[in-house]
C-alpha cells in the first residue's frame, strides 16, 4: 500500500480540521503592544496632514503640530493639550515620526533629530508631496531620519503609524 501525500495549503494552518486537534488552539484573542510612536509635523502643511491623522484611534503615538524654539530649548505643541519640551516627549518614546511637506521644518527636525540619536530612539521621516517639488524637504529630513519615504499620498502617514503598531 503507498502512501498518498496531500499538498500543504495557503490555509491549512488557519483551521483545526478535528474536535481533537481544534483543542490545542489558542483560544484568546491577540493583544498587540502598541509603540510609543510621537508623530511630529514640521511645516505648516504637515500640521494639517498630522491633525487630520490624530483624528484616528491610536494607541501609543502622541501628536504634535509644530516644533517652536525658546530660550529653554525646542518646544512642541501637541494637537490635544498644553505644549511639552522636547526631552519630556521624547522620554518615553519608541519611535518618532517626522511629517514635513516643505523645508521649513530643517531647524526642528535637526533638533528633533539630535535629541533622537542621543536617546537611541529611531526616527522615520515622511515628506507629503509630488516628486520635484519634495526635494528641499527630503534635504532637510536626509540627516536626521534612518527612513524616509517620499510619498504623494497623505494616507501613507496613516499606513506608515499602522506598521509600525503606533
Amino acid at each position: 500500500m503507498t502512501a498518498t501525500t496531500r499538498p500543504t495549503l495557503l490555509n491549512s494552518c488557519a483551521r483545526a480540521a478535528t474536535a481533537a486537534e481544534a483543542r490545542f488552539r489558542i483560544q484568546a484573542p491577540v493583544l498587540a503592544q502598541f509603540r510609543n510612536a510621537r508623530v511630529i509635523a514640521l511645516d505648516d502643511g504637515a500640521a494639517a496632514v498630522v491633525r487630520a491623522v490624530a483624528a484616528g484611534r491610536w494607541g501609543g503615538a502622541r501628536f504634535f503640530t509644530a516644533a517652536v524654539d525658546t530660550p529653554d530649548g525646542l518646544t512642541l505643541t501637541p494637537v490635544a493639550g498644553a505644549g511639552t519640551s522636547l526631552a519630556d516627549a521624547l522620554a518615553p518614546a519608541d519611535v518618532v515620526v517626522l511629517v514635513a511637506t516643505s523645508d521649513d521644518g530643517a531647524g526642528p527636525a535637526a533638533a528633533i533629530g539630535a535629541a533622537c540619536r542621543v536617546r537611541g530612539v529611531m526616527t522615520a521621516g515622511l515628506v507629503v508631496g509630488d516628486g520635484f517639488w519634495s526635494g528641499p524637504a527630503v534635504s532637510a529630513l536626509r540627516p536626521y531620519a534612518r527612513v524616509l519615504l517620499v510619498s504623494s499620498d497623505e494616507d501613507d502617514v496613516t499606513d506608515i503609524l499602522t506598521a509600525l503598531r503606533a
